[in-house]
């Protein structure tokens, strides 16, 4: 049977870790690995959580199921985080998902039960694991223009132009906050006009935050996310905390339904559940189980704000320390977008040429799309970097 089997394809970014981590060079530097990172790049455990799991150790008595919805007060609490006051929370249903990737899943397996010809409409471009999980799903995927790359910006125009032709009844599935990979992302204004066209031509809001907290703040980065809640009937969310929480393998996250009556969020309901069964039965319960007591307890709830708050201004910090780098060893402002950009990456524009050299030549590595981990960048060693840069530019 497996011998007929060939090679799967390998997933670019695991394989960059291996190249990583076989090179001998001290000096080499990763910018491609999607993860926070310390001044002396670790990943460390945020105190809260830390706090919480300890708490947790010294009282749980037990490690029998939850239920298929997992931790209920976790998700009342996401559900909370997300939406704030834009709608009535009876319309809304959340469930536990082993991270963002297993509640996009979860989602797109409702959305499938819900519509069989539904076509997701994705940006271009996007996290890269968003098609291949859509199209797991059984659904169709279409893209919809987003970044201008000569610009560094959103190409709104572009954007709106695409999805008001997209039919009645598909989904569309938008970054809330802190565009993976390009950091460029939607304002106020631009929020609005979406939610009227996405209210107009009857199309499905999907959701994907999984940075809330790291580009603009906590309800700042919300706010595209609710102003949309409040304008449609129905949307589906994934949250993750991955990044936020730092809890990344501990795999905690949120699925999502809002709908016209509390009555319809509950069938929806039903049927992610009975998907989730069918996937993985009962989610993971540990990192869930310690945001929970985070976004219950006032103290810790406030520790972990702070050091959030922490991350977000150390990302800005390097964010405008390497575009002025890039600024003095190229004498020019084509980079000086980096600082306008917001949340854990941005794509420099180079080509995959470039990228090679500059992994090559100077042991830098990143995505082959030039994607970065801005909190992956040397603090005390920008301009060595940004010259590096320059240097493999035609």
């Amino acid at each position: 049977m497996f011998e007929e089997l060939q090679p799967a394809p390998a997933d670019k970014i695991f394989a960059l870790i291996g190249l990583y981590r076989a090179d001998p060079r001290p000096e080499k530097l990763d910018l491609g690995v999607g993860v926070y990172k310390d001044r002396d790049g670790n990943t460390p455990v945020m105190r809260a959580v830390r706090e919480a799991e300890r708490r947790l150790l010294e009282a749980q008595t037990t490690k029998t199921y939850l239920g298929l919805a997992g931790d209920l007060a976790f998700n009342s609490a996401m559900a909370d985080l997300v939406f704030g006051a834009s709608v009535d929370a009876a319309r809304v249903r959340a469930a536990q998902a082993p991270g963002g990737s297993g509640a996009l899943r979860l989602a797109g397996e409702l959305i499938k039960r819900t519509r069989p010809d539904v076509t997701v409409w994705v940006s271009d471009p996007t996290w890269p694991n968003h098609v291949p999980m859509m199209r797991g799903a059984g659904l169709s995927v279409r893209n919809y223009p987003y970044f201008d790359a000569a610009s560094g910006a959103v190409h709104f125009e572009a954007m709106l132009e695409a999805l008001g032709q997209a039919p009645r009844g598909d989904a569309v599935l938008l970054h809330g906050c802190c565009h993976n990979p390009t950091g460029a992302n939607l304002d106020t204004t631009q929020w609005a006009k979406l939610a009227d066209l996405l209210a107009d031509r009857e199309l499905l809001p999907f959701i994907d935050i999984a940075y809330q907290g790291f580009g603009e703040g906590l309800e700042a980065d919300a706010a595209g996310l609710r102003a949309v809640a409040a304008r449609v009937p129905e949307m589906v969310v994934a949250a993750s905390c991955s990044k936020n929480f730092a809890v990344y393998r501990d795999r905690v996250g949120a699925a999502m339904v809002m709908a016209a009556t509390g009555a319809q969020a509950e069938t929806a309901m039903g049927h992610m559940l009975a998907a989730a069964r069918t996937m993985y039965s009962m989610p993971p319960d540990h990192g869930a189980a310690a945001v929970r007591l985070v976004l219950a307890d006032p103290e810790l709830r406030a520790d972990w704000e702070a050091e959030l708050e922490d991350m977000r201004q150390r990302m800005l910090r390097l964010r405008i320390g390497f575009a002025e780098a890039l600024r003095r060893q190229s004498n020019s402002d084509r980079f000086d977008f980096i600082a306008r950009h917001r949340g854990m990456f941005s794509r420099l524009g180079l080509t995959e040429a470039q990228v090679a050299r500059l992994r090559d030549e100077h042991a830098v590595y990143m995505v082959g799309d030039s994607r970065i981990n801005v909190a992956g960048l040397p603090e005390d060693g920008l301009d060595r970097l940004a010259k590096a840069i320059v240097s493999v530019l035609d």
